[in-house]
């Protein structure tokens, strides 16, 4: 019989890891990351949503929040990952000592928060950054006000980002509790404006689109009578964004102007469109209002704008100017041409005859 074909050895001399101590591995770097891990009720934040690339998405948008955030806020200041607790030897009570621990632990849990922190938020090409100590509405807000004043485009996976500024349970019921207290800085008197609704809902089938909109009306309402609803362009937006057994909302301001909050939509519009005229808002329109502004404002222009094509060849000589030698040559040629065309004429009578 051969004799077995024997494996080389593994370099480094030791055995091949198995499969259990990759995922302690995992489970090590997974448990650095602090506080919630997933979307859930109590939570603000920003809702983003991408193309296809959630990895990218993320980079870029721990990016642009943290230049802008900078901006408003201040850098953030960061600490020592690792921090020692303070010991509890030599004390005889170990209730006391116990809570004090604990309280240590979450001190030192709390200083390792970062300002922006991505969770799972439940749905394909949606990302969630969990905020802390800042309000998503003004962030964001900023944001796309510098976008739209600058028109630089400052990411390329991004398409929508939206503040939230606070979630709940997706329960109508819940939802109807939470919006109660909610919207009151915005709507409850002596504050009051135009507003309507949006609505969106992921991986959710057991909340109906028309009650929500419906309840939520009906509580800026009873808020305050003079709240009255807008499509077209109102003063504030509530926005309801629902993934799966969580409901995130917030109110913002500028929707439309914002094209939705759109950052790739928003570099792309006029610098000033509330001052164009609603036809030039359209491509063709646009161009052949302009021509006829050019033409009625200065008819020489449009005249010489347009092409006139000679008909025959007397008008291109009446258009071109004749040079001295070519009329002096046929001032001197004019009296030889009838007494050619005579001689030939006679030449020809006496031919026939």
């Amino acid at each position: 019989m051969a004799a077995p074909v024997q494996q080389p050895p593994q370099p480094g001399g030791g055995k091949r890891k198995g499969k259990a101590q990759y995922v302690q591995a995992k489970r090590a770097r997974r448990s650095d990351v602090v506080g919630p891990r997933q979307l859930e009720p109590g939570l603000q934040g920003i809702l983003i949503t991408c193309n296809m690339n959630e990895r990218k998405c993320v980079e870029e948008a721990y990016s642009l929040l943290n230049e802008y955030g900078d901006d408003l806020y201040g850098p953030e200041k960061f600490t020592e990952k690792d921090q020692q607790l303070s010991g509890s030897e030599g004390e005889d009570d170990v209730e006391a000592a116990l809570k004090k621990e604990v309280g240590d632990i979450k001190a030192s849990t709390e200083k390792r928060l970062r300002r922006f922190q991505s969770v799972e938020s439940g749905a394909n090409n949606v990302v969630f950054i969990r905020t802390l100590g800042i309000e998503p509405e003004k962030l964001v807000y900023h944001i796309l006000q510098d976008v739209y004043k600058t028109k630089k485009r400052k990411t390329r996976v991004i398409l929508r980002m939206l503040p939230i500024s606070g979630t709940c349970k997706a329960f109508l019921e819940d939802m109807k509790k939470y919006a109660e207290t909610f919207l009151e800085p915005w709507f409850k008197a002596p504050n009051k404006g135009t507003f309507q609704i949006v609505y969106k809902s992921r991986n959710n089938s057991h909340v109906n689109r028309e009650e929500v909109i419906k309840e939520l009306a009906g509580i800026v309402g009873s808020l305050n009578s003079e709240n009255k609803v807008d499509l077209t362009n109102p003063q504030y937006t509530v926005v309801v964004e629902i993934i799966k057994a969580v409901c995130c909302l917030s109110v913002v301001k500028d929707y439309m102007l914002f094209r939705k909050y759109n950052l790739q939509e928003v570099v792309k519009t006029a610098k000033d469109p509330s001052q164009l005229p609603p036809k030039l808002r359209n491509g063709k329109e646009a161009k052949v209002e302009t021509k006829d502004k050019l033409n009625q404002n200065d008819p020489k222009e449009g005249e010489n704008n347009q092409l006139v094509v000679p008909q025959n060849k007397e008008e291109l000589g009446e258009t071109k100017p004749r040079p001295e030698t070519q009329v002096e040559r046929e001032e001197g040629a004019e009296p030889e041409l009838p007494s050619r065309t005579q001689e030939g004429s006679r030449s020809n009578e006496n031919d026939l005859s």
